[in-house]
């Protein structure tokens, strides 16, 4: 092993150390860069090691950082993340739970199926886990627990379908991921497209099954309210408004009426309007909006800056190139090869969170993916979906987190481990599925263009 092998394994190995200490992730990954920076001087210069990484080599993350800066692409994430906010604060996921549950929950299960199904629109326009989770657990967790409903299936019913907004278009990671790879936005979309439903409905059939096999799990109302026209008239009244506008969002990108950019411009001022409409809109509501979509944009984009010093730095000292040369000689073949990245994928997400992940180790494996003749498309939406799981795993699943944080008394962190532990294998299986049936991502871009 050579002196840039050692360094970029235990450059890689101090960072998942010090992710794990709490420090702020920017600033792990802005320090090691200029921590390794200055070993590599070092040993250069007191040990004669020709090592390829100077301050002015270092100094090369100041104009990537302002190529970040300046990308048009990444305008929208700011726009999807106010739209998911304004979209919060628009109460419309309070009439969706009113009005699904009056279909849905007639049946055994359906207060769970009702949650799922606001939970796939929520991702379709929100895209904040964070927001849909709580959200959800405000609206839907009560509801369920009053019912009778197991507290593990009701916990892990928020906190799986509060995590679809990661991967369901707009997705902020995929705008994340195509930026990384130099990928168009819309293709990704696309492509999640599909695998984002096929996880609902797989949701959904879990809900259905569960329910008929263990009664007491998800028991059926005693009273249950009257079906009427006027129930159905308000689901297609509260239906109608997120629908709208994910069609103008994902609509207008995929007919390629707009980029992603302008399209996240036309969800904000939709999302805004219908805040408006709903006479939820007022000066503290849009002070709060703007405050959270300035904390998370800054949060993204000082990883964002970090990561590309770190990078970097990684790059330099051969880490791309030992990565690369140690994932081709393992004895598994192509398909071998990218079951094991998918696999060590899932184990980092017991400890990473996404963003990190994304932005360091999609960039160094992708390349290799696309050099065994992968469909670099298919591969990046597999990653995502993955990625989903870290929501998930413990000690690092935020949306655990998220919902503790809310969640009424008696719900204890053990019980939501427990009520994940069904979606995770469901996840499992929907990564088996996608694997094995390609065209599940690619056939939707293929049409498309």
């Amino acid at each position: 092993m050579s002196i840039n092998d050692f360094l970029s394994i235990a450059m890689f190995v101090a960072f998942i150390a010090l992710i794990l200490t709490g420090f702020p992730v920017a600033w792990v990954l802005g320090g090691l860069a200029i921590f390794f920076t200055a070993i590599a001087i070092v040993l250069e210069i007191d040990l004669g090691f020709a090592l390829n990484v100077d301050w002015a080599y270092t100094s090369l993350a100041v104009n990537r950082s302002w190529e970040v800066m300046k990308n048009w692409v990444l305008v929208a994430l700011p726009l999807f993340v106010y739209m998911g906010m304004m979209l919060e604060k628009s109460g419309i996921a309070g009439d969706l739970m009113t009005s699904l549950s009056r279909i849905f929950g007639r049946v055994r299960g359906g207060l769970a199926v009702t949650v799922t199904l606001i939970g796939v629109l929520l991702a379709a326009t929100t895209g904040i886990i964070g927001a849909s989770v709580v959200l959800l657990a405000m609206l839907g967790l009560p509801v369920m627990l009053k019912q009778g409903y197991r507290p593990e299936l009701a916990s892990g019913t928020v906190c799986a379908v509060g995590t679809l907004g990661v991967l369901i278009p707009p997705s902020i990671m995929l705008v994340l991921m195509a930026d990384r790879l130099a990928m168009p936005v819309g293709d990704l979309f696309l492509g999640a497209m599909f695998p984002g439903l096929l996880l609902g409905a797989l949701y959904v059939t879990y809900l259905l099954v569960i329910s008929l096999l263990n009664p007491d799990a998800a028991p059926a109302p005693e009273h249950p309210e009257q079906l009427d026209w006027t129930a159905l008239l308000n689901v297609f009244r509260a239906v109608l408004a997120p629908t709208a506008l994910i069609l103008a969002v994902l609509g207008s990108i995929f007919f390629g009426i707009a980029t992603p950019t302008e399209a996240a411009g036309i969800g904000a001022f939709g999302a805004t309007v219908l805040a408006l409409v709903r006479r939820k809109l007022d000066r503290p509501v849009l002070d709060d909006v703007l405050r959270q979509t300035t904390t998370t944009t800054a949060f993204v984009f000082a990883v964002f800056i970090g990561a590309t010093a770190f990078s970097l730095v990684l790059r330099g000292l051969g880490g791309d190139e030992l990565i690369k040369s140690a994932l081709l000689e393992l004895p598994f073949g192509p398909n071998g090869i990218v079951i094991t990245i998918l696999a060590f994928t899932f184990l980092l997400g017991f400890f990473l969170d996404w963003i990190e992940i994304s932005l360091i180790v999609l960039p160094l494996v992708a390349p290799v993916v696309q050099s065994l003749g992968f469909d670099l498309v298919w591969f990046t939406v597999m990653f995502a979906v993955c990625l989903q799981t870290s929501f998930l795993t413990p000690p690092v699943g935020f949306a655990i987190f998220y919902l503790k944080g809310v969640a009424p008394e008696g719900i204890t962190a053990g019980t939501i481990y427990r009520g994940v532990i069904p979606f995770i294998l469901l996840q499992l299986a929907a990564m088996a599925l996608i694997y094995l049936y390609k065209p599940l991502v690619t056939w939707l871009p293929d049409q498309a263009y």
